[in-house]
């Protein structure tokens, strides 16, 4: 398990679930509209002041006060502005020189360029070379040949360099921190569009696509793996990105031929029972083996044709080994992240159904007014039972503790509420 900087501090989530009631009286609707429009002008004033001076913001009091949708806004793209110029001004040196450098790991990565960029920003592809338990100079190798293997026809096309020589080098723990700050960067400084990130990887880097297209699902439009073995990773977090699997059909070292067989059969179950989620192909490449002669480059431009929902309207949360607290709108508390838990939430208008938890003690609902009215009362319900029902508030607290914690701009939530599940799990 990661030991992550705390995302939504548990005492702010409490106090943000409790509904503000809504009057019928003038002078309190006044009076509340009052206290929305301080908020805004305390966040303008906080934020006046030089980043080392300012208070906690968690702990200001105008955090708390519940916001229109229009003041809403205002503060997220307030609070938005603020991050950028805060990672413009201390990560542009680390992209343009190509390492990113958290604790005793280096990831160091090669770009290449293709086509126009779009108004809405680059799209993005993240491609992970091959190697693995071999010497440096075999990994370096392999990383090179990475850079020059697909040509999308537009986007950043990007390579990293394996921080460690080790058989699993693209999904030990510490790859999903240094995969957070490279996106961070990413649409901070090269201007790529979130919503249009690529993960892909051939050999020892398709073993990582197996394994963090699923645990990291939230960050990718679509994902493809290419001559890979899944190891123990689960395809259940899939089920709101493109899935492509590419292996030679005589490619039989550790069985990868067969297990991509299994994995398609695994998919094809997914989505029959499922047919809004597990879009997927599974290629078998007829008389090729390891090498597939770049028979699986169709592959980029079949993940083009998809852009990620940062808000889908159901999400199914498998936690691998390396586990997380966030995964789309939903989130855990600090410390409750628990490695084989699975939460299954829906959505639809008002009401949000926990259809499934196993090892989930309390669970973080997040919302913002793209998935629903926040004006209204929202219903948490869990096999009949009701877990919450109320209007959550929108908040500088939420806003501000959804950015810092992903610096994605579609990813920002103004209203959280957290539903107890399972006391035992805890």
């Amino acid at each position: 398990m990661r030991n992550k900087p705390p995302v939504l501090p548990f005492a702010l989530v409490a106090a943000l679930i409790v509904a503000v009631a809504f009057s019928d009286s003038p002078r309190l609707a006044a009076a509340e509209t009052t206290a929305s429009s301080a908020a805004i002008e305390s966040l303008h004033d906080w934020m006046a002041k030089p980043r080392e001076s300012r208070p906690e913001l968690k702990d200001q009091a105008f955090a708390a006060a519940a916001l229109s949708k229009d003041q809403a806004e205002k503060a997220r793209q307030m609070l938005w502005d603020d991050h950028l110029a805060e990672l413009r001004s201390t990560r542009e040196k680390e992209w343009k020189d190509e390492a990113i450098t958290i604790g005793s790991h280096t990831l160091r990565f090669k770009q290449r360029q293709f086509g126009d960029k779009p108004k809405e920003g680059w799209s993005l592809y993240i491609s992970k070379h091959g190697g693995g338990n071999a010497p440096a100079e075999v990994n370096d190798q392999q990383w090179e040949n990475q850079i020059r293997l697909y040509t999308p026809k537009e986007g950043l096309y990007l390579a990293p360099r394996a921080p460690t020589n080790t058989w699993n080098l693209w999904h030990e723990g510490h790859i999903d921190d240094l995969y957070d700050r490279l996106l961070e960067d990413a649409f901070a400084v090269a201007d790529v569009n979130p919503n249009r990130v690529y993960l892909m990887g051939y050999s020892a880097g398709g073993d990582g696509v197996y394994q963090l297209a699923p645990r990291m699902a939230d960050r990718w439009a679509a994902a493809s793996m290419m001559a890979g073995h899944p190891n123990d990773a689960s395809p259940l977090g899939l089920r709101n990105i493109g899935f492509a699997i590419h292996v030679g059909a005589l490619d039989d070292g550790y069985n990868r031929n067969k297990v991509a067989g299994e994995w398609k059969q695994k998919l094809d179950d997914l989505h029959a029972a499922d047919s809004k989620g597990y879009v997927h192909v599974v290629e078998l490449h007829p008389g090729r083996g390891h090498w597939m002669e770049r028979e699986d480059a169709v592959a980029v431009d079949w993940m083009a044709g998809f852009t990620r929902n940062p808000v889908p309207e159901k999400v199914v949360w498998k936690q691998a080994g390396t586990t997380h607290e966030r995964f789309y709108w939903l989130a855990v508390p600090p410390k409750e992240a628990k490695g084989g838990s699975l939460a299954v939430v829906s959505r639809e208008g008002q009401k949000i159904e926990v259809e499934k938890a196993e090892g989930v003690g309390h669970l973080v609902v997040m919302l913002n007014d793209a998935m629903l009215d926040l004006d209204k009362p929202v219903t948490i319900t869990m096999k009949g039972r009701e877990l919450f029902k109320g209007v959550v508030p929108r908040t500088i607290g939420s806003l501000q503790a959804t950015i810092a914690g992903r610096g994605d701009p579609f990813l920002t939530f103004s209203g959280t509420a957290t539903v107890t599940l399972e006391e035992k799990a805890r």
